[in-house]
Protein backbone atom coordinates (compact mmCIF):
# COMPACT_ATOMS: atom_id res chain seq x y z
CA UNK A 1 0.00 0.00 0.00
CA UNK A 2 0.97 3.63 -0.28
CA UNK A 3 -0.29 7.07 0.57
CA UNK A 4 -2.33 8.49 -2.30
CA UNK A 5 -0.83 11.32 -4.31
CA UNK A 6 -2.25 14.73 -3.64
CA UNK A 7 -1.87 14.83 0.14
CA UNK A 8 0.69 16.96 1.96
CA UNK A 9 1.68 17.17 5.60
CA UNK A 10 1.60 20.74 6.90
CA UNK A 11 2.42 22.26 10.26
CA UNK A 12 -0.32 24.59 11.44
CA UNK A 13 0.79 26.09 14.71
CA UNK A 14 1.70 23.14 16.92
CA UNK A 15 -0.50 20.74 14.91
CA UNK A 16 0.51 18.42 12.09
CA UNK A 17 -2.27 18.27 9.51
CA UNK A 18 -2.66 16.34 6.26
CA UNK A 19 -4.22 18.53 3.59
CA UNK A 20 -5.41 17.67 0.08
CA UNK A 21 -3.83 19.37 -2.90
CA UNK A 22 -4.68 19.12 -6.56
CA UNK A 23 -7.55 17.82 -8.62
CA UNK A 24 -7.04 14.16 -7.58
CA UNK A 25 -8.44 14.85 -4.12
CA UNK A 26 -11.10 17.45 -4.91
CA UNK A 27 -13.81 15.40 -3.13
CA UNK A 28 -11.76 14.99 0.06
CA UNK A 29 -13.40 17.04 2.81
CA UNK A 30 -11.77 15.78 6.00
CA UNK A 31 -9.20 17.37 8.27
CA UNK A 32 -6.58 14.84 9.31
CA UNK A 33 -4.49 15.73 12.33
CA UNK A 34 -1.47 13.56 13.15
CA UNK A 35 0.16 13.06 16.53
CA UNK A 36 3.95 12.92 16.85
CA UNK A 37 4.32 9.20 16.08
CA UNK A 38 1.84 9.29 13.17
CA UNK A 39 3.72 12.28 11.73
CA UNK A 40 6.98 10.34 12.04
CA UNK A 41 5.47 7.36 10.19
CA UNK A 42 3.95 9.58 7.48
CA UNK A 43 7.32 11.18 6.80
CA UNK A 44 9.01 7.77 6.58
CA UNK A 45 6.52 6.13 4.19
CA UNK A 46 5.15 8.94 2.01
CA UNK A 47 5.99 8.46 -1.66
CA UNK A 48 6.69 4.73 -1.46
CA UNK A 49 5.06 1.36 -0.91
CA UNK A 50 4.98 0.06 2.65
CA UNK A 51 3.51 -2.65 4.85
CA UNK A 52 2.11 -2.67 8.36
CA UNK A 53 5.18 -4.67 9.43
CA UNK A 54 7.51 -1.97 8.10
CA UNK A 55 5.59 0.69 9.98
CA UNK A 56 5.76 -1.38 13.18
CA UNK A 57 9.51 -1.77 12.74
CA UNK A 58 9.87 1.99 12.35
CA UNK A 59 7.98 2.47 15.61
CA UNK A 60 10.20 0.03 17.53
CA UNK A 61 13.32 1.72 16.17
CA UNK A 62 12.18 5.21 17.22
CA UNK A 63 10.13 4.61 20.37
CA UNK A 64 10.38 2.36 23.42
CA UNK A 65 7.52 0.08 22.39
CA UNK A 66 7.24 -3.69 22.10
CA UNK A 67 6.98 -5.25 18.64
CA UNK A 68 3.47 -6.46 19.48
CA UNK A 69 2.26 -3.01 20.55
CA UNK A 70 3.96 -1.43 17.54
CA UNK A 71 2.18 -3.83 15.20
CA UNK A 72 -1.17 -3.10 16.85
CA UNK A 73 -0.60 0.66 16.70
CA UNK A 74 0.59 0.59 13.09
CA UNK A 75 -2.39 -1.56 12.10
CA UNK A 76 -4.81 0.85 13.77
CA UNK A 77 -3.23 3.83 12.04
CA UNK A 78 -3.38 2.13 8.65
CA UNK A 79 -7.03 1.24 9.17
CA UNK A 80 -7.83 4.84 10.05
CA UNK A 81 -5.95 6.15 7.01
CA UNK A 82 -7.75 3.57 4.85
CA UNK A 83 -11.18 4.58 6.24
CA UNK A 84 -10.68 8.24 5.44
CA UNK A 85 -9.28 7.60 1.97
CA UNK A 86 -5.57 8.35 2.33
CA UNK A 87 -4.30 4.98 1.07
CA UNK A 88 -4.21 3.14 -2.19
CA UNK A 89 -3.72 -0.59 -2.14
Amino acid sequence: MRIKKGFTLRNIGADHVVVPEGIEVIDFNKLVSLNKSAKYLWEKVVGRDFTVEEMAKLLTEKYNVSPEDALTDAGSLIERWREIGLLEE
